[in-house]
């Protein structure tokens, strides 16, 4: 039976939400207040962090964060959040101001960086928290100026998923990071990339070296090692179920979306990357039929960024068709986008676990 005729079947019941529908529209000042840890990360802290006893990097980076934020706690270089209009500005800092936390996928960064926001010693309207994506968004938002504005009143900006994907963003991201600096704002970064190593395989990164490199002098590295903790110990994610139950179980489940894949894939070239945390508000679940390979690069990377939205959401994802490890070819696997692509295979798979009990058994 096809997925319209499961979907008439069902008509008794209340039709499911669909991400296809959705077109948000993110005005500039929830940009800024919602740059704060997601829902995943809203709880987490450095004691919840559980270290793998065989990585002893991993307890490293904790220390070495928790003094960080201890570092944190004097005045703000600008006095709080208004400097004095006869204040003497403050030196810019001779070395790194910040840190970068590099690893592979799920080795704990994301949960890292939010555990250093809540430990830092400063009112949340001081602190921020966003990907790369929403930070450049907010650029686009605000502009330049009004974004260097804001945010240089912050004691410390957090920066989830550093990449640098095109030349624009190097030389974006370069300028505003240093006027921040110079704000003395605190930076941190997690990535899966060393930060003299940006841009390395995605485009002619030599052509933009001085950027590169001024990007990295406001860094101290910390690499923390280990394997991906979502699947430690822990069976394989569920088999992709059949059509029939992924669309029964969406009418069953009260907030589910039910969209097919190769449709929603369609969709997410209209909406702007930076919303799609927003195309997922007030979803339960995310039910999605006929799931196939990526066609190409750009649809892929667009996919990345709404896993990496759904995963610190919370959303479970219910499938059919191919499991979630073969949505990327080879040879995308084998590129410069490879770690994103692993990361996204491992979040999507852990939100499939997570889906299990939504299926009546």
């Amino acid at each position: 039976m096809s997925t319209r005729a499961l979907t008439e079947a069902a008509s008794a019941s209340a039709a499911p939400l669909s991400l296809c529908s959705r077109e948000p529209h993110v005005p500039a000042d929830r940009l800024v207040a919602e740059m704060v840890p997601p829902p995943r990360f809203d709880s987490v802290r450095f004691d919840t962090y559980l270290p793998d006893p065989h990585q002893p990097s991993q307890t490293d980076a904790v220390k070495a964060l928790s003094q960080f934020a201890e570092g944190l706690g004097g005045a703000h270089a600008s006095g709080a959040g208004k400097r004095r209009w006869f204040a003497r500005k403050p030196a810019a800092p001779t070395g790194p101001r910040g840190v970068y936390l590099d690893g592979g996928y799920g080795v704990g960064k994301t949960h890292l960086l939010a555990s250093l926001w809540h430990a830092t010693p400063a009112e949340p309207a001081l602190k921020a928290f966003g990907t790369f994506v929403e930070l450049t968004n907010l650029v686009g938002a605000l502009g330049f100026q009004q974004t260097v504005k804001t945010l240089g009143e912050h004691r410390l900006l957090c920066i989830d998923e550093f990449e640098l994907d095109d030349p624009g963003d190097t030389v974006l991201v370069s300028s505003l990071l240093g006027k921040l600096v110079e704000s003395g704002v605190a930076l941190a970064a997690t990535s899966n990339t060393l930060p003299g190593k940006l841009g390395e395989g995605r485009f002619a990164a030599a052509d933009f070296l001085r950027e590169i490199q001024g990007l990295s002098a406001h860094f101290m590295p910390l690499r923390i090692d280990g394997e991906d903790y979502r699947h430690r110990g822990l069976p394989e994610a569920p088999a992709p179920y059949s059509d029939q139950t992924v669309t029964e179980t969406a009418y069953a489940t009260p907030g589910a979306s039910l969209d097919d894949f190769p449709h929603l894939l369609e969709h997410l070239a209209k909406v702007h990357p930076s919303r799609y945390g927003a195309l997922t508000d007030d979803l339960s679940a995310v039910c999605l039929t006929d799931v196939r390979p990526v066609p190409d690069q750009s649809t892929a990377l667009r996919l990345v960024v709404l896993a990496d939205r759904l995963y610190d959401r919370e959303i479970p994802v219910l499938a059919s068709g191919l499991p979630f490890d073969r949505l990327f070819s080879d040879e995308m696997l084998n590129g410069g986008y490879r770690k994103k692509y692993f990361r996204a295979i491992s979040r999507l798979t852990a939100l499939a676990r997570d889906a299990k009990g939504l299926v009546a058994q």
